[in-house]
């Protein structure tokens, strides 16, 4: 009787050791999982963010002309986003940078500005109009672990054919 008592709290101690051991390898891989996970969230927003941009510009020839709107329709899609503020060549809200672009071709290969393209591309050839959008976001992880980055820069690119 008394053996099996001295082999029952051996077990419990032995246990503490394992759990004391291996809890610090959970704890890493939980805070990890939940990392990436955060960081894939942002990464899907900078992505909806430009194609909420570029599905404003896509709707008219003057959507399509208003850069600016594509801009901003695309930094209130991603609010959600919180990066690091930097530099940007179009519009930034929370760290989240929107570049948008328009460019027009002919349909017969004839190379045009969208501004001419009324006179340049002639009958019986088309102008094929599209806009783009290109969001980007630096962002710091919340937990910095050896050997990992201390920033990611996420990109999202959006580009559509304006409604003729």
């Amino acid at each position: 009787m008394i053996k099996r008592r001295m082999a029952i709290r051996s077990d419990i101690g032995q246990s503490f050791v394992e759990l004391a051991l291996v809890m610090p390898i959970f704890v890493v891989l939980l805070v990890g999982a939940a990392e990436f996970g955060r960081l894939a969230y942002v990464a899907i927003e900078v992505s909806n963010a430009a194609r909420a941009g570029v599905a404003y510009g896509a709707q008219s020839h003057i959507t399509a002309a208003n850069l600016a709107g594509m801009e901003l329709a695309a930094t209130n899609d991603g609010s959600n986003v919180v990066g690091l503020a930097g530099a940007c060549a179009g519009s930034s809200v929370n760290g989240l940078c929107a570049v948008a672009s328009q460019s027009c071709t002919c349909s017969d290969g004839t190379v045009i500005t969208c501004a001419n393209a009324g006179t340049t591309c002639v009958s019986p050839a088309r102008i094929i109009e599209s806009v783009q959008v290109t969001t980007s976001a630096v962002v710091d992880p919340l937990i910095y672990l050896p050997g990992l980055p201390r920033s990611y820069t996420l990109g999202g690119q959006a580009i559509m054919r304006v409604e003729q």
